[in-house]
């Protein structure tokens, strides 16, 4: 219980969903996407509702002590929420059995729509890349405004040499 109270207090979001119906193989393939993905640290956890009920006390988690009902698993994310979301929300397209409860974001409680409006959201590197862009686009016009002029003039000059030469 201590280890799993950490690893709430730690994270960043906890996202709840009855996994009912699914096999082995299919939790095993579950956890195979969230390695995959996980540059920030994600994970899945099993474990009974009052052994989560109690490691949520104190923690983020707490507001999602009535998803604590039937087979209940945790996907807990350390970094980036929305790649999580993301690939829990692709996952219960996949497998109709899956189904998120909800989930908590910075202390704030998240429903089954809001999870998956995050999940239409860019994840952290795509909006390092967005950034990036928008960094370098002023950069990169004033690099080809400074060139124009010296462009001008050698089309200028070689225009009149080809009609000296004629």
């Amino acid at each position: 219980m201590a280890e799993l109270g950490e690893k709430f207090g730690r994270a960043t979001s906890v996202f709840v969903a009855n996994y009912r119906g699914l096999s082995v193989e299919d939790v095993r393939e579950l956890r195979g996407k969230l390695r995959g993905e996980s540059d920030e640290g994600y994970e899945y956890r099993v474990a009974k509702n009052s052994l989560l009920s109690l490691a949520s006390e104190g923690h983020d988690a707490e507001v999602l002590k009535d998803h604590f009902t039937g087979p209940t698993a945790v996907a807990i994310s350390y970094g980036d929420p929305v790649g999580l979301a993301k690939v829990l929300v692709d996952y219960a397209e996949e497998h109709e059995v899956f189904e998120i409860k909800g989930a908590v974001l910075d202390g704030k409680p998240l429903d089954k729509g809001e999870v998956a409006h995050l999940a239409t959201l860019p994840n952290l590197l795509e909006l390092r890349g967005m950034l990036v862009g928008l960094l370098q686009a002023p950069a990169v016009k004033l690099a080809r405004l400074l060139n124009e002029p010296a462009g001008q003039i050698a089309r200028l000059v070689a225009a009149r040499k080809d009609a000296l030469e004629e």
